[in-house]
């Protein structure tokens, strides 16, 4: 567990006082080319952007942001009807350059520092496994980190957040244009996960942009918005285990 004294106190102007207990941990990438631009951006009191931690590559983590304040990392978001979730989540930026500036693989130290961070949280707040989330979860479309490289499974096996792997199930896949009865009852599951995706038994364009985050994060080997069996499959998986 990360102690302390292991922590990099590198204090941000950004925040103000919450609205909500914490009750959600949202994971990003920083998405520039250095730890230290990141660091540098996040603190920057004319750029109004923040996170409680950053966690570099090496495995270092800097505390910017006391967790009993709000941070200012979600932006414009939605998780099972809240849409305040700088007040109700605890914010980690994770230093990777992202799709913009050379996407690639997050470093065994940091994934392992990142999991001793969570331990750490958790033994403060009431967080549960479903509400381990990346920003591309709340805020579909806008946002793709921290991306389909983020070893979510690794976290879920090391005790923190969700993954299933069941059977795929039976039947053609869904997609953009179809209607019915099995495009209600996706959006019904995606809603009752989390997503904001009101079911209406049409698969627009919507649909399409939440089922790909939804397979950014608990697929990682496709990301078309394409509904197929394995994403079904593991969209009623996710929902057991969610509880």
């Amino acid at each position: 567990m990360t102690s302390p004294k292991a922590l990099i106190d590198a204090p941000s102007p950004n925040f103000d006082a919450r609205k909500a207990v914490p009750d959600c941990i949202v994971l990003h990438y920083t998405g520039m080319e250095t730890g230290e631009a990141a660091l540098a951006r996040l603190c920057d009191p004319e750029a109004k952007v923040s996170a409680h931690y950053m966690v570099e590559e090496d495995g270092r983590v800097f505390r910017l942001v006391p967790e009993e304040r709000r941070a200012w990392h979600a932006g414009a978001a939605f998780w099972k009807g809240v849409k305040d979730i700088n007040s109700a989540s605890i914010g980690v930026e994770i230093v990777n350059p992202g799709h913009e500036f050379g996407y690639r693989p997050f470093p065994d130290a940091q994934v392992a520092a990142v999991i001793n961070l969570l331990a750490d949280i958790r033994s403060r707040w009431t967080i549960d496994d479903d509400r381990i989330l990346g920003h591309s979860d709340i805020a579909p479309g806008r946002k793709i980190d921290p991306g389909e490289l983020f070893p979510w499974k690794r976290l879920a096996q090391a005790g923190h957040g969700l993954w299933v792997e069941p059977p795929p199930s039976p039947g053609a896949p869904l997609g953009r244009g179809e209607e019915g009865t099995g495009v209600f009852a996706l959006q019904a599951g995606l809603t009752r996960l989390g997503y904001n995706c009101a079911p209406s038994g049409q698969y627009d364009e919507w649909t399409e942009t939440v089922v790909a985050a939804f397979q950014r994060h608990w697929l990682q080997t496709r990301f078309d918005g394409v509904a197929d069996g394995e994403t079904r499959a593991r969209l009623v998986a996710l929902l057991r285990a969610a509880g």
